[in-house]
């Protein structure tokens, strides 16, 4: 599969400090979400967006180096892979000042009928929203 880069900055703000000095693993995690949120809603249309949810089975993560407040970060997201109902995403949060990797991710998604909240076949159309050209 030819993956479809997607990516955010973000400035880390102090509320993802903590007592440490340093990000929250959980901001961490929180960021991915967003960036795979984002992805998915700029790229479905507003059809698929009513019609499918998306859920997590499984996630993980790796922390490379930690980061402080002010720093600036690009978080970046693909697909990796698409069959019957799972999507694994991947995710790469890095520090632009020093392009230094700090984290690592990979979430096993699982897609759900919005209506029913069963879990949905991904379609043709939905595995080709995220495929470069």
């Amino acid at each position: 599969m030819n993956s479809e880069y997607f990516s955010q900055q973000l400035v880390v703000p102090a509320s993802a400090i903590d007592e440490r000095e340093h990000v929250n693993n959980l901001s961490y995690l929180q960021w991915c979400l967003d960036a795979a949120e984002a992805h998915w809603k700029r790229n479905a249309s507003a059809e698929l967006l009513k019609k499918y949810v998306w859920y997590v089975l499984r996630h993980t993560i790796n922390y490379k180096a930690a980061a402080y407040e002010g720093e600036v970060l690009e978080i970046k997201t693909w697909v990796e892979s698409s069959e019957g109902v799972r999507s694994e995403r991947a995710y790469s949060i890095t520090r632009i000042s020093d392009e230094k990797v700090l984290v690592t991710a990979q979430t096993l998604w699982c897609l759900l009928d919005a209506t029913t909240q069963k879990p949905a076949m991904i379609t043709e159309e939905i595995r080709t929203l995220f495929m470069s050209n």
